[in-house]
């Protein structure tokens, strides 16, 4: 297992996802380098991030509570380290 002290945020963010939602597919990309000197980045070249997230969990889901449960697995991250967080979450057989 990885540790934030250690490991790069996208293993983290990929790491916490997968125990937590279990998806069918999840694609973790680092965005900070489009956010380099803007608002938000802190020069560690990991603080702005999107994910596309498929999982039965999200069944049934509006697309609020689908990123809730995103948010809630990455509740820390989010309040120290991540400064933006683009979600596509989808059940699957969903477009």
């Amino acid at each position: 297992m990885t540790t934030i002290a250690t490991a790069p945020l996208a293993e983290i963010i990929t790491e916490r996802l997968t125990q937590s939602l279990r998806p069918t597919h999840l694609v973790v990309s680092n965005d900070s380098h489009l956010h380099a000197g803007h608002m938000g980045d802190d020069g560690t070249g990991e603080s702005h991030f999107s994910v596309e997230v498929e999982s039965a969990a999200f069944a049934g889901l509006n697309r609020v509570a689908r990123q809730r449960l995103v948010n809630h697995a990455l509740a820390d991250l989010l309040a120290t380290r991540i400064h933006a967080l683009a979600i596509r979450a989808r059940a699957p057989g969903e477009g």
